[in-house]
C-alpha cells in the first residue's frame, strides 16, 4: 500500500528530530549527573530518556500522516525502545550504543539472506526511485552488505574506545555523512546499470 505524501521537510523533521534533540540534550547535560530514588544518572541517560519517547511519538505521527511505515522504520523504533529502555533501566549507555551495531548487522543479514534465496529485496524497496538492471541490483546489494558490516564494526570501535561525546557526534552526523557518501560513490554503478526506460 502506497503511503500518503507529506511535506518533505516535515518528514525530515519527524525522522531526524528525535536524534537532533538527543544530540542537543546530551550537549547540555553531559557534564551533569542527577540523583533519582538513590541512584545517580548521567546526562547520557537523561538524554536517552528524552530520545526514546520522542522517537515513539514522531514515528506514530509519521504513521498517522502517511498511513504507512517502512520495515526499516518499524525495526528502528523497536530497537530504540528495547535498547533505549535497557540503557535507562540498567543505567548503562552501552545498550543504546549497541543498538546501532545491531541494526546495521540486521540490515546486512537481511540483504545477505535475500541473496542466498535468489531474491533482490533491495530492489523491492528502492526500484521505484532507482531503476537498475538485475546485475546492478546484485552489485549494489553486495556493496551495501559490506558497507553495513563496516558501519557495525566502526560503531563498535568508536563506542568502545572513544568518549560518549565522540560517539554521539558519530551517531548524529558521522553516520549520515557516511551513508550519503556511499550512495554518491555509486554514481558510476547507477549510470552503467540503469534499467532501460519503458515506453
Amino acid at each position: 500500500m502506497a503511503g500518503r505524501k507529506i511535506n518533505p521537510w516535515l518528514k525530515f523533521g519527524l525522522e531526524f528530530g528525535p536524534l537532533l534533540a538527543f544530540f542537543i540534550a546530551f550537549g547540555r547535560l553531559k557534564a551533569r549527573s542527577f540523583s533519582f530514588a538513590g541512584t545517580e544518572y548521567s546526562g547520557f541517560i537523561l538524554a536517552t530518556a528524552l530520545f526514546v519517547p520522542l522517537m515513539v511519538a514522531s514515528t506514530l505521527v509519521l504513521w498517522r500522516l502517511t498511513g504507512r511505515l517502512s520495515p526499516m522504520q518499524v525495526a528502528t523504533l523497536v530497537l530504540v525502545v528495547v535498547f533505549g529502555g535497557l540503557t535507562i533501566w540498567l543505567n548503562d549507555p552501552r545498550f543504546l550504543k549497541m543498538k546501532v551495531t545491531i541494526i546495521y548487522l540486521m540490515f546486512a543479514g537481511i540483504l545477505g539472506l535475500g541473496v542466498a534465496l535468489g531474491k533482490s529485496w533491495l530492489a523491492l524497496v528502492m526500484e521505484e526511485v532507482l531503476p537498475l538492471t538485475p546485475v546492478g541490483w546484485r552489485i549494489l546489494t553486495w556493496r551495501l552488505i559490506a558497507f553495513f558490516l563496516g558501519l557495525a564494526v566502526l560503531n563498535e570501535a568508536i563506542a568502545r574506545t572513544m568518549s560518549d561525546q565522540a560517539w554521539v557526534n558519530f551517531k548524529t552526523f558521522g553516520l549520515t555523512v557516511l551513508v550519503f557518501g556511499f550512495f554518491m560513490a555509486q554514481a558510476r554503478l547507477f549510470a552503467r546499470h540503469a534499467a532501460p526506460k519503458q515506453d
